[in-house]
């Protein structure tokens, strides 16, 4: 089984997550498009979905699927159901880095918003330790000199991630080389930064993966957090 079809056997065991008549988040990236392709067969038995990026807004519409704005949806609902995304990377405690493609921040709020998390991935994201996927953080410009200085401190090589903007105007700072033994410790540290407005660790801090679903050449494998 390849890459590609690990990540379409996950997206569709995800759809069993989807409740009718609610409202679902949904995350960015490739894993996230699979999933968004199969939600379109059960379009007309929800409400509608919360995207977590314009990209995702769009590839939803494109399908047909009803994309609402999270305040607008919380105005119905008191929680999304359920948020469906992809990772770059999980250990051994559904800790999670995400933002690869630098939606970290609206990720992390309709993770939060959700009633329970749903990470789709291939078996390649799983690790012992985060940090080999360099771990981003999203931070506003005029911060980047000092939030760099104390990324460096805690052991990253940290590098802007050059001709990115995020959909909500700021930068993403990329740390390489770190090797992340207390997930919940550094988000909280991040969190304490002057400047940063997330960084990409999703722990209990914030919402790790409630359930995992792994692509395994065999089949797909549920991790519960």
């Amino acid at each position: 089984m390849t890459q590609d079809e690990m990540k379409e056997k996950v997206a569709e065991a995800a759809l069993t997550y989807v409740q009718d008549g609610s409202i679902v988040g949904v995350g960015t990236g490739s894993t996230a498009n699979k999933f968004i392709d199969a939600l379109a067969a059960m379009k007309d038995r929800i409400i509608g979905t919360v995207a977590s990026s314009e990209a995702t807004a769009e590839r939803l519409r494109s399908h047909g699927i009803a994309v609402l704005e999270l305040n607008d949806a919380l105005k119905q609902v008191k929680q999304l159901s359920v948020y469906i995304d992809g990772a770059d990377e999980f250990d051994g405690d559904n800790n999670l880095i995400k933002g690869g493609g630098g939606a970290l921040t609206r990720e992390k709020i309709i993770a939060c918003a959700s009633a329970s998390f749903v990470c789709i991935v291939d078996a390649s994201k799983q690790v012992k330790h985060l940090g080999a996927f360099p771990l981003p953080v999203e931070v506003i410009p005029m911060a980047e000199s000092y939030v760099t200085g104390i990324a460096n401190s805690l052991g990253g090589n940290t590098i802007r991630r050059e001709g990115f903007i995020t959909d909500n105007g700021n930068i993403i700072l990329d740390l390489h080389g770190m090797v992340i033994t207390d997930a919940p410790a550094l988000e909280e540290r991040f969190n304490h930064v002057p400047g940063v407005v997330t960084c990409g660790i999703f722990s209990h801090f914030s919402r790790k993966g409630d359930v995992v679903l792994m692509g395994t050449p065999t089949g797909v494998e549920v991790i519960e957090g």
